[in-house]
């Protein structure tokens, strides 16, 4: 491969295992307000059960079915890494996003822990780029881990030459 070129390939490391558990809560949180809502709204009203009801099972069974498989699945399918040259990330559901983004085009580099994020030691890093398509996210890292690929990025632009536009 020649010096400058970069090549898309599958990033190295997976996120951190509490992602997981992240996802679920956060599924948890949409669903289960929606549930609750339209289980109560149908207890309270007796002429409307049949119509709130039926609904509050309906949601109720996708919110378990999402929340028991789809954070493993994307589990599987996040990944990361930085180098020298760049930062690789993998992310998707039904459609796969594979970013390259070197790190001559790094404008800037944030971590952010959500309310959620802090309950469970996560973090995102987001590595702002002079690119039409926007930042690239890795989500759901260790915390600690975030704050070392932040000043490892931040590092590593700061020796890179190139004007990141």
């Amino acid at each position: 491969m020649e010096t400058g070129k970069l090549r898309l390939r599958p990033p190295r490391h997976a996120l951190d295992r509490r992602a997981i558990t992240w996802w679920r809560t956060q599924g948890a949180l949409v669903f289960g307000p929606a549930v609750l809502v339209l289980a109560f709204l149908g207890l309270l009203i007796p002429p409307a059960a049949g119509w709130l009801l039926g609904p509050a099972v309906v949601v109720a069974v996708l919110g378990v079915v999402w929340c028991a498989v789809l954070p493993r699945w994307w589990f599987g399918l996040h990944r990361w890494e930085v180098t020298d040259t760049a930062v690789y990330v993998r992310s998707g559901f039904l459609w796969q996003e594979w970013r390259v983004a070197p790190l001559s085009r790094v404008q800037t580099v944030d971590t952010l822990r959500g309310p959620l994020q802090q309950r469970f030691g996560l973090a995102t890093v987001t590595v702002t780029t002079a690119s039409a398509r926007g930042a690239v996210r890795l989500r759901g890292l260790d915390a600690q881990v975030a704050a070392d690929v932040a000043e490892r990025l931040t590092e590593r632009t700061d020796a890179t030459p190139g004007d990141a536009t």
